[in-house]
């Protein structure tokens, strides 16, 4: 007879093992974090190989070291010269085939730029500049151009701007009209290389656009050239292209809404020197209108008190004449939800600059205020000898004035119905903590400015805030001394524009009358005040760098 001990141990071994076996396996989990894939796919071979001479093939084979997915492959992969019949792009796995539908013309360099087409599946890579290359015939075009983009306004290096060529002789069929043969993209330094090119004269230019369509097409895009055409026989190196927003010839509003709170919003496409507004039907209503317009010009709000209208045609008046006229329909007993909020000017940290007095800005019109509902506290006590001041200038502001403390606490309450709006609306109850800055957190700048000689223009001297707003504007047309009393101890920056014009503005370029954006310079050095500190800043203006 058995002995039953190993028969039941082998038995429940047998179980023992499979059970491990299961809830080993049921463990295993998916790898979790670990450093995020950054590259995008690598070629492995193409068929023919880039840089063949004497290409006689139909179709292109180009294998991949992993899965990839094409995007907008007929707008973003283009083939120079240009076929009538575009080229067929087709997946197999980690290949791209591409099928030529068109007769190739003999002795001609061909370059099959695929801009932006190819990213890999998980993390969307991008190959960006990638170019395959070929020559039906023995010889294979290797001129090339290279240099920088920049922003004219920033002075900073711009990437993803596509630096394109037209040869001169289509220049003017092409511009604005067809997407060049001949592009690339600029790296993270604002830097780019044209390869391949043929000996011809060429245009450059360089676009950073909203659509990907690589045409200069929209008013929001910023464009650059260089002012003469570039002859191509050797390579070519240190182009610089500066961007610009180019002003439209001809100006329209843009946008045009009444905003869910009622106010009717229109932004221009380009800024109005001496704008203003007139409302001409209702014609009652115009009289009653408050407009208000961006610092910038190119934007406008209109409140009106009386609402009960169905719908408003409106002119837009430069320096008063007429440029434009808007029609704007709504529902003549539309309800819109207002409230009325306050800001304060008061700094990050609720600080209020010494020897100031405090605004109080509505997000609509003030019409009056109730003095019993405003509580100014001082250390927890009430303060009664305060004034109110209404800006003549900005019907939303008023200014609290008080003899303020350096070492008090203060609380402004705005209790309900302390401030009505030209709506009738009353504001709810808001409370505002805030302290005094110390005067000895603010400094004077002394800025020593030095301009190029015999240069005949005059500069215009911006200072601006470590967030880039424009504190104060300065011009200037000889060597001078700038002095900025009483400001934060942050970092500022100092920008330079040529007013080559003398018109106290910057004016931008315009690519159909070749003319280039007046010059802007950014000073690299930034200029950090220090408390209770007076600086004194040299400011060398350098002479002006022009494009060829």
């Amino acid at each position: 007879m058995l002995n039953p001990k190993p028969v039941f141990f082998s038995k429940n071994f047998f179980l023992f093992v499979v059970v491990l076996l299961f809830c080993g396996c049921a463990a295993q989990q998916k790898p979790q974090g670990g450093p995020r894939d950054l590259t995008p796919p690598k070629i492995l071979k193409a068929t023919p190989e880039d840089q063949t001479r004497n290409f006689k093939a139909k179709e292109i084979r180009i294998d991949f070291d992993e899965y990839f997915r094409l995007t907008n492959q007929y707008q973003e992969i283009v083939i120079s010269p240009a076929q009538e019949k575009q080229p067929e792009y087709k997946t197999d796995k980690k290949s791209l085939i591409i099928q030529f539908k068109d007769t190739l013309l003999k002795n001609t360099t061909y370059v099959i730029n695929f801009g932006k087409a190819i990213a890999d599946v998980n993390e969307s890579n991008v190959l960006k500049n990638y170019t395959y290359v070929f020559s039906t015939g023995s010889h294979i075009d290797s001129l090339s151009l290279s240099g920088n983009v920049i922003n004219s306004t920033t002075g900073l290096k711009e990437k993803d701007a596509t630096v394109f060529l037209f040869p001169l002789s289509q220049d003017s069929l092409l511009f604005g009209k067809k997407k060049p043969g001949i592009f690339t993209t600029t790296d993270t330094a604002g830097n780019f290389s044209l390869n391949n090119l043929r000996e011809d004269t060429y245009r450059i230019y360089a676009l950073k656009e909203n659509s990907p369509d690589k045409i200069f097409n929209n008013d929001n895009d910023l464009i650059a050239f260089t002012k003469n055409p570039i002859k191509v026989d050797k390579d070519s190196s240190n182009i610089l292209l500066k961007l610009f927003k180019q002003v439209p010839d001809n100006f329209r509003v843009a946008e045009k809404k009444f905003t869910l709170d009622g106010k009717l919003s229109m932004i221009f496409n380009r800024p109005v020197q001496k704008p203003s507004i007139k409302i001409l039907y209702p014609a009652a209503l115009d009289n009653q209108k408050i407009v208000e317009f961006t610092r910038t010009k190119d934007t406008a709000v209109i409140y009106m008190r009386n609402m009960a209208f169905d719908s408003l045609s409106v002119a837009i008046l430069d320096n008063n004449k007429p440029i434009d006229t808007i029609y704007q329909n709504k529902s003549k007993n539309e309800k819109f939800d207002r409230t009325l909020n306050f800001s304060f000017g008061v700094n990050r940290d609720n600080k209020l600059k010494p020897g100031t007095d405090l605004p109080i800005t509505g997000n609509f019109p003030l019409e009056s205020y109730d003095a019993a509902q405003i509580v100014l506290l001082e250390d927890s006590i009430p303060i009664t000898n305060f004034t109110l001041t209404k800006d003549t200038a900005n019907l939303r502001k008023y200014y609290m004035k008080y003899r303020w403390r350096v070492n008090s606490k203060y609380q402004l309450s705005l209790n309900d119905g302390a401030f009505t709006d030209i709506y009738g609306d009353k504001n709810k109850k808001f409370y505002k903590p805030f302290t005094i800055d110390k005067p000895e957190n603010y400094s004077q700048l002394t800025l020593k400015v030095s301009v190029p000689a015999d240069t005949g223009k005059t500069y215009i001297i911006e200072l601006l805030d470590d967030i880039k707003n424009v504190l104060r504007t300065d011009v200037v047309s000889k060597n001078t001394s700038l002095v900025y009393k009483n400001y934060a101890t942050i970092k500022y920056t100092v920008r330079v524009t040529y007013d080559t014009n003398h018109n106290g503005r910057w004016d931008s370029g315009n690519v159909k009358r070749r003319a280039q954006p007046e010059t802007i310079w950014v000073s690299p050095k930034e200029i950090v005040l220090r408390a209770n500190w007076e600086a004194e800043e040299p400011l060398e203006i350098p002479k002006e760098q022009t494009n060829p």
